[in-house]
């Protein structure tokens, strides 16, 4: 199986948990509260070690400095989120910025780009938190994924590939404010995956792009597309 070891969890949107291989249990871009496409029976997370933000919109942070007060766990993000959420109230956060790693939790965690915005409107003050970034992790079992959060295409995604090695690629289709699934099934190439867990589709009625237009896309690169239900684990 591609995931060696690694559970998923799509609770809808950009937002996921992840069971390492080691049992480590990491929440990526937690929008719980509020998201139409999060399951009822899965907005309450009672545990968490890691909790990874790739940039500062709602539906991408806002849950994160409840989650990490409510868990105790650390949040990784670029310099700027982290600093905010200390304002907030999370007392354990591990700020880096791109081209950087760390180790955390047995994992390693590097950053690197995404194409995209990043801010939060908090009482009627849009506040920047930063640049849009995306991760690669390796787990403790040397499985290396790689994390897009929201991003356009881009041609470094080549040098993610050189770099890193990832397997498997998260990536966003829904389109208009991300990649569409041309876009994306180029970005399988590039990054040269043979798997991918497509996001960010179906939210919304604007969010077009869909798994099955992907399928079409990459099935002569080989490439596995693994198309989840909210609420799902793979």
């Amino acid at each position: 199986m591609a995931l060696s070891g690694l559970s998923v969890t799509w609770l809808g949107h950009g937002t996921f948990l992840l069971r390492s291989p080691g049992g480590r249990r990491i929440v990526v871009d937690p929008w719980l509260d509020g998201n139409p496409s999060c399951p009822p029976h899965c907005a309450a997370i009672d545990e968490a070690d890691l909790i990874l933000v790739t940039h500062g919109h709602f539906d991408h942070v806002h849950d994160a400095a409840a989650l990490a007060m409510k868990t105790g766990a650390t949040v990784v993000g670029i310099f700027e989120l982290c600093q905010w959420l200390s304002s907030k109230g999370v007392e354990r956060t591990s700020g880096m910025n791109k081209g950087g790693s760390q180790q955390l939790a047995g994992i390693r965690i590097t950053m690197v780009d995404a194409r995209h915005s990043s801010s939060y409107t908090d009482d009627g003050v849009i506040t920047y938190l930063g640049e849009a970034a995306g991760y690669v992790l390796t787990f403790e079992n040397g499985l290396t994924v790689y994390f897009a959060g929201d991003t356009a295409l881009f041609g470094d995604m080549r040098l993610i590939h050189d770099l890193y090695r990832p397997t498997v690629a998260f990536l966003p289709i829904g389109d208009l404010f991300t990649m569409d699934p041309v876009a994306a099934a180029k970005a399988c190439e590039l990054l040269g995956v043979k798997t991918v867990i497509p996001m960010h589709y179906g939210t919304f009625p604007v969010l077009v792009g869909r798994p099955d237009q992907l399928r079409e896309l990459v099935a002569p690169l080989g490439v596995e597309v693994i198309e989840m239900k909210p609420g799902e684990m793979v």
